[in-house]
């Protein structure tokens, strides 16, 4: 890694530090230069301006939390126990939805949507990339007979609000919230099972 490189790194880890913390008005430059070991005009000139700094380093950071869904989403089709795989695959979504950065970035980008209609669309993004991977799958298993699914994109909405949604939900205005052992997997499970009943084909 050069330096420049390393520099960008540093900055971007101590951005997201401090708008988590602050927020985006309560973050300044000088504050994020300090915490980065970097010059003000070293934030600027890869950066151009706070308002930059934000969009990229939150959008990189958001996007960066979701890579592993992809591969998880492609075994789905193909899977020989088709229950087991979409509770694999959305107990996993909900693990990276409800990590404590997941969650602080969830509340930051509500409270700062209005200002940075950008963000909502860079959520909308990230999210869809999960959605799309789980419309792929029951297209396919639309194809091969063993799901009726006439709408994939209409019945990943409903599977996701009742297992992915729902818990962040929960989460999103109750912070301190403590599932009970067991409790996520049964919202998981139970909300496959309702998908299951009404799209598995008789």
């Amino acid at each position: 890694m050069s330096a420049s490189e390393r520099k960008r790194a540093a900055i971007t880890e101590a951005a997201i530090g401090e708008f988590v913390q602050r927020g985006y008005a309560g973050a300044s430059v000088d504050a994020i230069a300090a915490r980065a070991r970097v010059s003000k005009p070293t934030v600027y000139s890869h950066f151009g301006n706070k308002e930059r700094l934000f969009l990229t380093v939150i959008g990189g950071y958001l996007r960066e939390g979701y890579t592993d869904l992809g591969p998880l989403a492609d075994r789905i089709a193909g899977a020989p126990d088709l229950r087991a795989a979409l509770i694999d695959f959305l107990g996993t979504w909900v693990e990276v939805v409800l990590r404590e950065d997941s969650m602080t970035l969830r509340r930051l980008v509500i409270g700062e949507v209005d200002r940075f209609p950008q963000l909502g669309q860079v959520w909308a993004q990230v999210n869809g990339a999960g959605d799309e991977a789980l419309v792929h799958a029951l297209t396919g298993l639309h194809q091969r007979g063993v799901l009726e699914v006439t709408s994939p994109r209409s019945a990943v909405r409903q599977l996701t609000a009742m297992t992915v949604g729902a818990a962040q939900l929960i989460r999103t205005f109750r912070p301190a919230y403590e599932f009970a052992e067991g409790e996520l997997e049964e919202l998981v499970s139970s909300g496959v099972d309702v998908f299951l009943t009404a799209y598995a084909r008789r």
